[in-house]
């Protein structure tokens, strides 16, 4: 107590709110960053189980070897997804925004649309989009048509078919994604200073103007946060297929634990990548737009 006494009061209070988030810090090194050492560690070693436990045989990289050079499917599933995920989170960012900007209007109804607009993030499971995506209920019949037109296919490069093509008939579900979002831009456009646009309205600013100039700039940190939530949601998906596959050579005899952490932490690596790229391209965007 008389070393207490002795402390500043912001050291006290630094110590207070230590003590009060101690639980928490305790199961984050347990739960998350313990795990994630020791699957760093498994990447590098054979890992079998066994009846007395896991056998542990340090092999260095190559389990990363042969993921680059022996793994075809991990590869082309990877390489897949990736782009898969480029298309997503544009397409994602942009509706949420504009679904955001029509639910800040004065209308009828207002928090019943929010419901419904936020309604999938609490319904929807990778059990139910597993049944749903089996039933054909993610995409519009008319999309499908387009999709399946033979001119686009001739005309158009393989890779920028493929991506067209997942885009018109996942279009359902990557919608299915957003709820979350338009809530953040929402809560965002409810803060926005509405003298500024009364201003800017005075010196001429048209609509496009205001969105372009004022809305954007000033929204750029939650476009930031959405994306980051975005890629991070949709790559951990649980009908992820990389996941899958990681999941599937985890059990195959041949590979083991080993084996799918260093597939884990290759995954791991493009999306930090491609959260870095989308970010960075988010700054450019929010400097030229100033």
């Amino acid at each position: 107590m008389i070393f207490l006494k002795k402390l500043r009061l912001s050291t006290k209070e630094t110590i207070t709110g230590l003590i009060f988030i101690s639980p928490w810090l305790i199961g984050f090194l347990t739960f998350t960053v313990y795990p994630l050492i020791q699957s760093l560690w498994f990447s590098f070693n054979n890992v079998r189980p066994t009846a007395e436990g896991l056998m542990i045989t340090f092999v260095g990289f190559d389990n990363y070897k042969n993921l680059f050079l022996g793994d075809v499917t991990f590869s082309d599933i990877l390489i897949n997804y990736s782009l898969q995920i480029i298309v997503y989170v544009p397409v994602i960012i942009v509706f949420s925004l504009f679904v955001a900007l029509l639910l800040n209007q004065k209308i009828k109804g207002q928090s019943f649309f929010r419901t419904v607009f936020f309604l999938p993030v609490i319904i929807t499971s990778g059990a139910i989009m597993k049944s749903l995506l089996e039933q054909g209920a993610t995409t519009f019949e008319g999309l499908t048509k387009i999709a399946s037109n033979p001119i686009l296919r001739e005309n158009l490069p393989p890779v920028l078919f493929s991506l067209l093509e997942f885009l018109l008939n996942s279009f359902i579900m990557i919608l299915w994604f957003s709820g979350v979002q338009i809530l953040i831009f929402l809560a965002g456009l409810q803060k926005l200073d509405k003298s500024m646009y009364e201003a800017a309205r005075i010196d001429g600013a048209s609509n496009w103007q205001l969105l372009w100039k004022l809305t954007l700039p000033i929204l750029a940190p939650l476009i930031t946060v959405n994306i980051i939530y975005t890629v991070v949601t949709v790559s951990t998906y649980s009908i992820n297929p990389v996941i899958d596959k990681i999941q599937t050579d985890m059990y195959r005899p041949e590979l083991g634990l080993g084996y799918a952490a260093a597939e884990s932490w290759i995954y791991f690596g493009v999306i930090v990548l491609i959260i870095m790229v989308m970010l960075l391209l988010n700054i450019k965007r929010k400097s030229r737009a100033y």
